[in-house]
C-alpha cells in the first residue's frame, strides 16, 4: 500500500481506465465531507426522500468512506456516458428514461472497476479497494466534484463541460495515496434555470435537491404505490424514470450523444408500440428486461405506471 503519493501510479490508473471505455476518470482524496450534512439533514428531515427509507439512516456514514473501506485514502471517481441517438421509435408509445437503455449499469460499471481495481493490485500488491455504483451509502455526486468531474447542475445532477451530464458515476474506493485533482470549483449554470422551469411536475427545489414526492423518476420507480393522481396528467406518457430536466440542459445539447455501446437499446424494445406496451406479458417483460436497470422493477407496477400514462385500456392483471 502506497504511503505516499504516486504519480505514475495515478496516471496509469487514468489511462487504463480510458482504456476500460470511462468517457471520464479524477481521484479526490478521501475525507469527511461534513459540509453535506446539514443539507441532507434537512432534505430528510423535510420528507422529501418520499418512501426512500434508507436515505435517513446512517447519515454519518454517508459523509465518511472509510465507513465502506476502513483505511480509504483515494477515491476514484469515474463518469461513463450514456446518451445515445438510437431510441424509441413509435411517438406514441409509453417513455423509457434513456438510462433503462442496453445492459444493467450497475453491472457494466462494477465490470469495469472490477478490472481496473485487479490493474492497481497487479501494479501495487497489496492495495485494498471498494466498488460502488449507486449501491452504497456514499454520495456520488459530491465526491464527482471532489475529484473534478463537474458541478451540480439546478436538476442536482453532476454535468461535465465536454459531455453533460448524461453519464453514470462509478467510484472505486481504495487505501493509497494516489495524486489527486483539484475538485471543480465553482458553477457554469450561471443565470440558467431552464430545467427547474421545465421540470413536469415542480420537483427540483432551488437550492439543487429534489422533492422525490413530486419527481416522476421516483414515482415510477422507487414508491411502490400508485403515482398520486394529482400528477398523473405531467406523466407525458413516462413510464420508468424521467429525463426531461437532463434533455432541456443547454450543457446537454451542446455535448451530443456519446454512449457506450453496452448502453444501445435493444432492437425489439426500440420497436415496441404503444399496442404491445398495453399488451406487454409477465413473461415478455421478464424475457427483455431482465438484464436491464429495469429488473428492479415489479410487472405489476409497470403496467400500472402504463395505464397511468397512456390510459386504462392495457392488459387485466
Amino acid at each position: 500500500m502506497a504511503s505516499t503519493a504516486d504519480d505514475s501510479l495515478s496516471a496509469g490508473i487514468k489511462a487504463t481506465a480510458a482504456d476500460l471505455g470511462f468517457h471520464l476518470c479524477g481521484i479526490a482524496r478521501a475525507r469527511r465531507l461534513d459540509e453535506y450534512k446539514p443539507y441532507l439533514s434537512d432534505w430528510v428531515d423535510a420528507g422529501m426522500n418520499d418512501s426512500m427509507a434508507y436515505l435517513s439512516r446512517d447519515i454519518d456514514k454517508r459523509l465518511d468512506p472509510s465507513s465502506l473501506l476502513p483505511g480509504a485514502r483515494s477515491l476514484i471517481v469515474t463518469g461513463l456516458g450514456y446518451c445515445q441517438e438510437k431510441g424509441q421509435r413509435d411517438s406514441e408509445a409509453p417513455v423509457l428514461s434513456r438510462y433503462t437503455y442496453g445492459t444493467d449499469y450497475h453491472r457494466v460499471v462494477a465490470e469495469k472497476l472490477g478490472r481496473l481495481l485487479a490493474w492497481i493490485k497487479d501494479k501495487r500488491p497489496g492495495v485494498t479497494g471498494r466498488i460502488t455504483v449507486d449501491s452504497s451509502a456514499i454520495l456520488e455526486k459530491a465526491w464527482a466534484r471532489e475529484a473534478g468531474l463537474g458541478w451540480q447542475g439546478r436538476h442536482s445532477i453532476v454535468i461535465n463541460r465536454e459531455i453533460g451530464s448524461f453519464f453514470f458515476i462509478g467510484i472505486l474506493i481504495v487505501d493509497a495515496e494516489l495524486d489527486y485533482d483539484q475538485p471543480f470549483e465553482g458553477d457554469l449554470c450561471g443565470d440558467c434555470r431552464i430545467c427547474l422551469e421545465t421540470c413536469p411536475t415542480g420537483a427540483i427545489n432551488s437550492n439543487r435537491t429534489i422533492d422525490a414526492r413530486k419527481c416522476i423518476a421516483n414515482l415510477t420507480i422507487e414508491n411502490r404505490g400508485p403515482v398520486p393522481a394529482e400528477l398523473v396528467p405531467r406523466l407525458g406518457k413516462r413510464i420508468y424514470g424521467c429525463d426531461r430536466c437532463q434533455e432541456v440542459c443547454p450543457w446537454n445539447k451542446k455535448a451530443g450523444p456519446c454512449g457506450s455501446p453496452e448502453f444501445t437499446i435493444d432492437e425489439e424494445i426500440a420497436g415496441m408500440s404503444i399496442d404491445e406496451w398495453k399488451d406487454l406479458s409477465p413473461e415478455r417483460f421478464s424475457r427483455l428486461f431482465k438484464n436491464t436497470s429495469m429488473s428492479r422493477v415489479r410487472y405489476e407496477k409497470l403496467m400500472d405506471n402504463i395505464r397511468a400514462a397512456i390510459g386504462t385500456d392495457v392488459r387485466e392483471l
